[in-house]
């Protein structure tokens, strides 16, 4: 298991399902497309729409394409 990254901030969260633990997946906050408070993600750094995460329960580091704001696709 990885540690965590040192940028991560908690102040720097995004509500994307991690990938590898899927802990969001029984989660009826989740279900309903809430902000939950236990299923946040680090955000560690983002270059326009490309965000890079952090799961604070698996320590999983990936990127996610939210096709949101700056180079994001429409």
């Amino acid at each position: 298991m990885l540690p965590l990254d040192p940028s991560a901030d908690l102040g720097r969260r995004a509500w994307i399902p991690c990938p590898r633990c899927e802990d969001h997946t029984d989660c009826p906050t989740c279900l309903a497309g809430r902000n939950c408070t236990d299923h946040w993600r680090y955000l560690l750094s983002n270059r326009g729409s490309l965000l890079h995460l952090q799961c604070p329960n698996c320590t999983h580091l990936w990127s996610h394409e939210s096709g949101f704001g700056a180079g994001g696709s429409r």
